[in-house]
């Protein structure tokens, strides 16, 4: 059973972005969305009109000055590789300490497996979207659709 990361996320965060799992590439690295052909962290630069850190440090500050939250939908689970389709035994997050101590007014579920799962399992009052994943697996990705979402909170 391999285990995630933990939440990016303060008492001012109003954006909660959810993906599914950490890749081979980003449990390597340690840190979210590690792999640099994913297309995350230059997509929510441009978003925000902003050159993204390159470590660790930089990228949660980044995250919290914009008040923007980062999880995954999966806190432990069985894979191989890096493919959400390869997810067993899902065990998920509990999402009720980001939800009670901060102001999530967005819940953005980044692809079709974060979604899966998030329906699945939780229900909460607040505006929740499903966006094509940031993955370079993902050949039909839309940055647009991230720009549309995003755009009232840059």
């Amino acid at each position: 059973m391999l285990k995630g990361f933990e939440p990016i996320y303060d008492e001012n965060s109003e954006v909660l972005i959810l993906g599914s799992f950490p890749s081979v590439i980003s449990r390597e690295v340690g840190f979210y969305y590690g792999n640099k052909r994913n297309r995350f962290w230059k997509l929510i630069g441009e978003i925000y009109g902003e050159k993204i850190p390159d470590d660790a440090a930089g990228k949660r500050e980044f995250l919290l000055r914009r008040r923007i939250a980062l999880w995954d939908v999966a806190l432990k689970c069985e894979i191989k590789g890096s493919l959400d389709s390869g997810l067993k035994n899902v065990v998920v997050a509990d999402l009720d300490p980001i939800i009670e101590k901060s102001k999530i007014k967005l819940i953005i579920l980044n692809g079709k497996k974060s979604f899966e799962i998030y329906s699945k399992n939780y229900c909460y009052p607040v505006k929740t979207v499903c966006l094509p994943s940031t993955s370079p697996a993902n050949v039909n990705f839309d940055e647009n659709k991230w720009k549309d979402v995003l755009k009232e909170y840059a």
